[in-house]
């Protein structure tokens, strides 16, 4: 016998783009069907009692154990039955997980069989009733269930069992299905939870603490360094007193020599810290314990604590690509703008912006007649923006290009996104969904516009000030 209610539910529609009357008048379908469905099985007051028993006892229950005796107890006092669960470990066993006498006398462990199967089987005295997962959450299992069954709820004496109780057992056990997955998926946030405390901490004393000795290292390179010029004046003293064109020569080529040590040093020491501040933002602790970006606003200046240090960092970078900072595209005006904002986030954010324009930009002709590759950044106060006497300050990056192809300008802002025209190009499509991410935690927003020769992407941030 099959239970007319159990078929495979349709895929929850998705109504997050519309009002809520779609949402209550497809609720009020199922409703209404449901209420049909319990009509159609007609079930004795006792037995809606106890469904409504089971969620309710459930509901008390915390360990996994006691919700099996739950669900073995019921059939027992209903119909007098006695009962064994199996759970399946993976896609190929199944596990005794209890049984209603106390002293179990099966065997332990199953795999798939004539009984063991994806729909109902009688087996002499012995009903098999497969235990169903909810389809809409099998991703969140550690394995996909076959057939969406997560176990086997075996019963005894079923031979003579009226085909009204089957119903009523099929229908009960279909409700243990849904409880059980999501006791099973509660268990796994829990060890995954449990799993990130303990991470963060490993962080914090191998990751970053270990970190933070670079920086003392750098100082003791620094003063080897400042050594080294002093050394090397000396040296040129001497080689001048020499007065040959050799002595000059060599004098010269250790010159440059510790000057482009110098420079390597400097290069290297500014990656660092901005290698730093990211990783100490990223991994910083609460965002791990409130499971979300946590933000540390503090006020900075926004070109020489911001823009100049990533500047530095892709300079070369967009020197090896022949792409050239010109603001014929609009440009980074000379004041000084202090704001109060997180550092390390912004930072990342513009740091994705420059990356993308690193991969993104192409050649193209300015408005002045040059063709090339280039890029711009800047900023502008906008009055009363978000309010009256609330201003916003418009940020953005421009980079030469085709338009990307978009049906909608923020299309480009989901995560994995990627349009069509650049699909052929390296990346993930999370860079700009977590500008997006970031810069709403800030009270802000993200756009997207083109011209026939460049694209830009901006954010707009409320302009804050100690």
């Amino acid at each position: 016998m099959t239970d007319p209610d159990w078929t495979q539910p349709d895929m929850e529609p998705n109504f997050r783009d519309q009002d809520d009357t779609e949402r209550i008048e497809y609720m009020v379908k199922r409703i209404e069907a449901k209420l049909r469905d319990y009509e159609v099985y007609d079930f004795p007051m006792h037995q809606v009692r106890a469904l409504n028993i089971f969620f309710d006892l459930s509901q008390e229950v915390r360990r996994r154990e006691m919700f099996y005796a739950i669900c073995m107890a019921l059939p027992r006092i209903l119909l007098g039955l006695e009962s064994n669960i199996y759970i399946l470990e993976d896609e190929d066993t199944f596990v005794l997980a209890g049984c209603s006498t106390g002293r179990c006398g099966r065997t332990t462990t199953r795999t798939w069989d004539h009984e063991f199967s994806h729909s109902s089987v009688l087996s002499g005295e012995h009903l098999f009733i497969p235990i169903q997962s909810n389809p809409e959450y099998n991703d969140m299992l550690p394995f996909i269930p076959p057939h969406n069954i997560l176990g086997v709820f075996e019963i005894h004496p079923c031979g003579s069992l009226p085909k009204h109780k089957r119903l009523f057992l099929e229908k009960f056990i279909n409700r243990i299905g849904f409880q059980l997955h999501h006791r099973i998926i509660r268990a796994r946030n829990r060890e995954h939870i449990s799993f990130i405390k303990s991470l963060v901490q490993d962080i914090g004393h191998n990751v970053i603490v270990p970190n933070m000795y670079f920086k003392l290292y750098f100082n003791r390179l620094k003063r080897q360094i400042e050594q080294l010029h002093l050394t090397t004046s000396d040296i040129l003293t001497l080689m001048a007193e020499c007065g040959t064109q050799e002595c000059a020569a060599d004098g010269n080529r250790l010159a440059r020599i510790t000057a482009g040590i110098e420079a390597q040093y400097q290069e290297i020491y500014s990656h660092y810290e901005t290698t730093s501040m990211f990783l100490e933002t990223l991994l910083r602790r609460r965002h791990f314990e409130e499971g979300r970006y946590v933000l540390d606003k503090r006020e900075v200046n926004l070109s020489q604590t911001v823009m100049t240090p990533l500047i530095e960092r892709f300079r070369q970078r967009f020197e090896e690509r022949g792409i050239e900072i010109n603001y014929s595209l609009g440009g980074a005006p000379d004041q000084v703008i202090r704001l109060i904002m997180d550092r390390g986030l912004i930072s990342q954010v513009f740091d994705n912006l420059f990356s993308n324009a690193l991969k993104y930009t192409e050649n193209a002709t300015l408005p002045d007649g040059r063709r090339g590759k280039f890029i711009s950044y800047g900023w502008q106060i906008l009055k009363d923006y978000f309010a009256p006497d609330m201003p916003g300050i418009r940020m953005w990056v421009s980079s030469t290009g085709n338009p990307l192809e978009l049906k909608n300008s923020m299309e480009v802002f989901k995560p994995g996104f990627r349009a069509d025209n650049v699909a052929h190009k390296s990346g993930t499509g999370r860079g700009l969904y977590f500008v997006r991410q970031v810069v709403e935690l800030h009270g802000g927003q993200v756009g997207y516009s083109h011209t026939d020769s460049s694209n830009e992407f901006y954010f707009i941030l409320p302009f804050e000030q100690a």
